[in-house]
């Protein structure tokens, strides 16, 4: 990459960088997209991270472009069922999926968009000049070198490449700093569905977010579910279960019989401490045995079940976020407030998992009206540096309002308009602060997303 010149240059390949990528190549842009694993799609592909929830907000499909033409390929392909009904009763829609399957559509996607992938490779530094990076230090195998762009895309996740070029960043709870819990999620096979079915069926007690409509269990292809309240706690009381967690949650992936459990809970840590997530992930994997064996002995449909893989890395829900020219609140998101310089909208509500550990008003509802979706403007995914774009789930948000829009299909969302803003911006030679926002938004409704401007 020495003596080259990229239009734009993407720091991180999960589904935020990704979908950055990809749309700043269709936009005209020479992207390069770095990687620090030998995959893309981060969370999703690495973690055990899924379904997607949700690209809807009641009938209204409100994320498309990029991320969802990425589900419509997996799901001609097989590899998924589509966006399929919420049986939790929680959200409006889940998108299970493949992960292998995902990993291989991604990569595939952004060769024929013509990013230039670059994996194994970890951002070290930042140059600056006249309030813009200029080039970013990396290292690789064959030690360490410098990547020059007119523009960059920050889809890290935890805001690092922001945080190494000096940008004003924001970490965790405002009055404590406390970030959501961490889990380890991972990953079941050889259960019986049907007989889990049954189970609901005859425990109505043990779902207190089914408001007793346990029928809901056979209206997806997939099932999604999270109780198993009073098992829980008796676990907890005999000893076999060490943590604060409120229920128990797993989703079906598009392999039937094959489930992701997301109830692992680690309190206390500081995400970008990588001490801190060592000890997660030490104690997120010893959690996970832990629900394993709940699951076995107590419920039906679990008992000749088997552990497939638990994550390389613990799943993060908050740390970082960019301080950006807006910061979106709790409140213009339950308000539902349009932005002149709309880029991405979401339905997801928000869903907060107490740093505190057990969230007290975990089964009620969360503010947004039915079926109404928020927006995020393009000036919450950049700062004071003028060519620095912040997409994912670290763009500029309170923490209440992070827990919204956090989950990837609207980090998906983001990372699509931060790439087509960036390619404008580079093509054009303009800043961020100058680009023309009714030239971003004409471009993304080309490439296929919702926005209601």
């Amino acid at each position: 990459m020495r003596n080259k010149l990229f239009d734009v240059a993407v720091v991180g390949g999960g589904i935020s960088g990704v979908c950055a990528a990809i749309g700043a190549a269709r936009a005209g842009a020479y992207v390069i997209l770095i990687e620090r694993y030998g995959f893309l799609g981060g969370t999703l592909t690495a973690c055990g991270t899924g379904p997607m929830m949700t690209f809807h907000a009641g009938e209204t499909q409100v994320v498309g472009g990029v991320c969802a033409e990425v589900i419509e390929r997996l799901k001609q392909k097989g590899l998924s069922p589509g966006h399929i009904y919420d049986t939790t009763a929680y959200t409006y829609t889940v998108t299970p999926f493949d992960s292998e399957g995902m990993k291989l559509e991604l990569e595939a996607m952004c060769q024929k968009a013509g990013v230039t992938l670059l994996y194994h490779t970890c951002v070290t530094g930042v140059d600056k000049k006249d309030g813009k990076i200029t080039s970013v230090s990396v290292y690789h195998k064959n030690g360490g070198e410098k990547i020059r762009a007119k523009m960059f895309v920050d889809a890290s996740g935890d805001c690092d490449l922001s945080f190494l070029a000096g940008a004003k960043v924001n970490k965790g709870r405002k009055a404590d700093g406390k970030c959501q819990p961490v889990t380890m999620n991972f990953k079941v096979t050889n259960v019986d569905t049907d007989k889990v079915k049954a189970y609901i069926k005859t425990h109505g007690e043990e779902f207190p977010r089914l408001k007793g409509d346990l029928g809901i269990v056979d209206r997806s292809s997939r099932l999604s579910i999270g109780g198993f309240t009073k098992t829980l706690q008796n676990a907890r009381r005999d000893g076999r279960v060490s943590f604060l967690r409120e229920d128990i949650l797993f989703f079906e992936t598009n392999r039937k019989g094959e489930f992701i459990v997301n109830t692992t809970r680690v309190t206390g840590i500081d995400p970008t401490d990588p001490a801190d997530l060592t000890k997660a992930e030490i104690e997120g994997r010893k959690q996970a045995q832990e629900i394993l064996a709940v699951l076995k002995r107590d419920i039906s449909g679990f008992e000749e079940s088997y552990l497939e893989f638990t994550g390389p890395f613990i799943g993060i829900r908050s740390s970082r976020q960019i301080e950006g020219k807006h910061v979106i609140t709790e409140e213009e998101l339950i308000s539902c407030k349009r932005f002149s310089d709309t880029v991405a909208h979401g339905g997801y509500p928000i869903d907060i998992h107490s740093p505190d550990g057990l969230n007290e008003n975990m089964f009620e509802e969360k503010g947004l009206a039915p079926g109404a979706f928020y927006s995020i403007p393009l000036s919450a995914l950049y700062g004071e540096l003028h060519n620095l774009i912040t997409v994912g789930r670290c763009i500029s948000v309170t923490f209440e309002a992070q827990a919204a829009v956090r989950v990837s299909p609207i980090a998906g969302a983001t990372g699509h308009a931060g790439g087509v803003a960036a390619a404008i911006c580079a093509i054009d030679n303009i800043n961020i602060d100058d680009v023309n926002i009714e030239a971003v938004q004409k471009e993304l409704k080309k490439q296929g997303a919702f926005l209601a401007v």
